[in-house]
């Protein structure tokens, strides 16, 4: 069977990639993924149009920082974006980034009776992230 190629140059030299594989296409899927969720979350900090990102933040935390839990959420929405566009440009380091951030997520969301759905939704997308790290060693370029 014919397999379908895909040139992608790259500087001097010439990269094929076999856009047909499956784990080339997971690759990509998760990429788009970690590149559009946390850019879309971390801007969404600084509006609060899906959910009102304070409540995720544990009375004790709350605490250290003064009572100021918004302050927080705002370096994390930029922790997010950096994040996320790390992705799209260095997926072979900014998908550990990811990870370790969502384990990061997971401890705090923890601490809050009420949204452990949610750390075990995270735990997912920690595997996930961990899964294009893997890839991408493969397919970045």
């Amino acid at each position: 069977m014919e397999h379908i190629i895909n040139q992608a140059t790259v500087g001097a030299g010439s990269i094929t990639q076999d856009v047909t594989r499956p784990s080339q296409q997971a690759y990509q899927i998760l990429r788009l993924g970690f590149t559009v969720a946390p850019i879309a979350a971390g801007v969404d900090k600084f509006f609060n149009l899906l959910v009102n990102w304070d409540q995720y933040v544990p009375a004790v935390v709350n605490n250290m920082t003064g009572g100021n839990a918004h302050a927080l959420m705002l370096v994390v929405g930029v922790v997010e974006i950096v994040a996320g566009i790390g992705v799209f440009l260095k997926p072979k380091i900014f998908a550990y980034v990811v990870a370790a951030w969502l384990g990061l997520i997971i401890v705090n969301l923890l601490m809050i009776p009420g949204f452990y759905d949610v750390a075990l939704r995270d735990f997912g997308l920690l595997l996930a992230a961990l899964a294009l790290g893997r890839l991408s060693q493969e397919y970045s370029l």
